[in-house]
């Protein structure tokens, strides 16, 4: 009786011990799927995107790592976490490759314009008038078979082109042509100015343009000046204010991206800087006064693209001209006159820049001074040049990565504003063409000049 006693009381003790060890077990333990979780939906999320990918910025959580805290998004709009989703995907080659805008050769996309997309990874082609003489199909065909040589990158080319009308006009001969900036300037109606922005956005859509170099900002006040001479609206600061704004106007409601030229003002030179270096002795104070009130007005006015002139203007930057100056390009445009977009640098091919820099080192003074986009229009060689010394002023720390990082963040916010993309346009008839509401507005412009 004595030993069954006992061996009761050890059951007893070792049933007590078991049931704790349960208990704590339980305790411990995840509740299963559906007994007391919280409900996914109810947990904290990122908002990169709908499919659920992790912030840009940082390393994707691994299985075996806790989940990092997840970044606030309230104050990132859907576009800003695209432009962040999309740069970080891209390697160093692909952005820097954004930052280049060069200009191909001949009617047909050619093989070393197709290396130039697929292996340099360009961002925008320049297009001229030798590029579209072969006509309206020819012209359509040649910028479809841009796009589709850029299949192979994630972001649409910008595909630009110079059409200001006057003596610069590019466009195929079935297209009637557009007056000069001065004619229109001569009415003082900025509704004309805006129409013909509207009227050139649809020319250039038809074929797959989605860039334009126009207007032009510049105060025409040299009568020696003839590089510019006609293609300004006009002499007085105040009616190319009202003038230039409209058309900007006109080409964005059309869908056109307006690249507003040449800042600081190339209205009061006797130099053509296609050939060497004009030089404005100028102070601040006085290009406020003219030159630089046009610009001032259009970037109030949601301007969104400037070019930046190859002019020395000694009493702001003494040493280097306009598209590569630090204290021109970051100092005067985007710190006092508040411009946010994109700064283009006119053809680092002008003898400007090749009597004096050089296009690579040129290219690469206006990346540092903050300049976003490299405009090379005549030579494959020489845009491959910039996108190596650009690479390697990157890689050999010259220029800080984040530096590239603020340009395609630009490039991007607007590529994707206007909703650009690389799909074929259709092959437009002369039909298509509105050249006969041109034909009515230019009646409209001769009467009232």
């Amino acid at each position: 009786m004595k030993f069954a006693s006992i061996t009761i009381a050890a059951c007893v003790i070792v049933l007590l011990l078991v049931a704790g060890c349960s208990r704590q077990g339980t305790a411990s333990s995840p509740p299963p799927s559906g007994t007391g979780a919280p409900p996914a939906a109810s947990a904290p999320t990122t908002s990169a995107s709908p499919s659920q990918e992790p912030p840009p910025g940082g390393p994707s959580p691994s299985a075996s790592e806790p989940t990092p805290e997840p970044t606030p998004s309230s104050d990132l709009s859907p576009e800003e976490i695209k432009i962040r989703q999309t740069m970080q995907a891209m390697t160093l080659e692909e952005k820097v490759g954004q930052m280049l805008l060069a200009g191909v050769q001949g009617t047909k996309v050619d093989a070393a314009a197709k290396r130039m997309i697929a292996e340099d990874h360009v961002g925008g082609i320049i297009l001229f008038k030798n590029n579209l003489s072969g006509g309206l199909r020819s012209s359509a065909e040649l910028l479809n078979g841009l796009k589709a040589a850029n299949e192979g990158n994630s972001v649409p080319l910008f595909l630009s082109v110079d059409q200001e009308g006057g003596r610069v006009s590019r466009l195929p001969k079935e297209f009637q042509p557009m007056p000069a900036a001065a004619v229109v300037g001569k009415t003082g109606d900025a509704a004309l100015a805006e129409q013909m922005g509207g009227l050139i956005a649809r020319q250039l859509r038809l074929l797959g343009f989605n860039v334009d170099f126009a207007p032009v900002l510049d105060t025409f006040s040299n009568p020696n000046n003839t590089v510019i001479g006609d293609r300004s609206f006009g002499s007085k600061p105040e009616l190319v204010d009202e003038m230039g704004a409209a058309e900007m106007k006109g080409l964005q409601a059309g869908g056109i991206l307006p690249v507003v030229k040449h800042f600081p003002g190339h209205g009061d030179t006797s130099v053509d800087s296609h050939k060497d270096l004009p030089i404005v002795r100028k102070s601040e104070a006085e290009l406020l006064k003219l030159e630089l009130k046009p610009f001032q007005h259009a970037i109030a006015q949601g301007a969104e693209a400037v070019m930046v002139a190859h002019i020395l203007f000694p009493e702001l930057d003494p040493d280097m001209p306009a598209s590569l100056s630090e204290p021109i390009i970051t100092g005067l445009l985007r710190d006092k006159l508040g411009f946010d977009g994109v700064v283009i640098t006119d053809d680092l091919a002008m003898g400007a820049i090749a009597n004096n820099y050089g296009a690579p080192e040129a290219a690469i003074r206006s990346v540092e001074a903050g300049g976003d986009i490299l405009l090379m229009a005549h030579s494959y060689e020489i845009a491959h040049q910039i996108y190596n010394a650009l690479l390697d002023s990157v890689r050999d720390g010259r220029i800080p990565e984040s530096r590239i990082d603020e340009s395609v963040s630009r490039i991007l916010k607007l590529k994707f504003a206007y909703g650009m993309t690389d799909d074929q346009v259709p092959i437009p008839a002369a039909s298509d063409i509105p050249n006969d509401e041109i034909r009515q507005w230019r009646e409209q412009v001769e009467n009232r000049g």
